[in-house]
């Protein structure tokens, strides 16, 4: 049997390697964990990992990653997460999902359920501010100023 913690790097590595580095940007890498995460269970799955390391290991390593993901975005200036989302809508080739972020159906979901209540309400908060944001880009770019 191998050890906890070197499966554990192992498991970090390959969703690193293989899943978040091709991804654009922070907020297309919480999208993604979060697609992990099953309400319902209460567990983080990736089923190819989940075949090579088990499933505990992947739950522990995709929760921890998910966690340390939020508050990196949190911890980035305004103006960056602006650029960050501005990307991941961008780079949304389904209509439906563009608009699903826009109206923050989806938002909530990128939010671990571990994370402290502080750092969620921040999160709602930078969210509002950059979505009015974005739709003020929007405005002034519809009107040529």
């Amino acid at each position: 049997m191998q050890d906890p913690l070197r499966t554990y790097r192992q498991v970090l590595y390959d969703l690193a390697l293989n899943h978040l580095e091709p991804l654009a940007g922070n907020f297309s890498r919480l999208a993604y964990l979060a697609s992990l995460h099953d309400p319902a269970t209460r567990m983080y799955e990736e089923r190819g990992l989940v075949t090579t390391y088990g499933g505990e290991p992947v739950h522990q390593a995709l929760s921890q990653c998910h966690e340390e993901l939020f508050e990196r975005v949190l911890e980035l200036p305004l103006a960056r997460q602006q650029e960050d989302l501005a990307k991941y809508l961008e780079g949304q080739e389904d209509a439906s999902v563009r608009d699903q972020v826009a109206r923050g159906e989806l938002l909530e979901s990128w939010i671990p359920q571990q994370a402290p209540e502080y750092l969620k309400d921040l999160f709602r908060s930078n969210l509002n501010v950059l979505f009015e944001l974005l739709r003020e880009r929007r405005a002034k770019a519809r009107s040529g100023t």
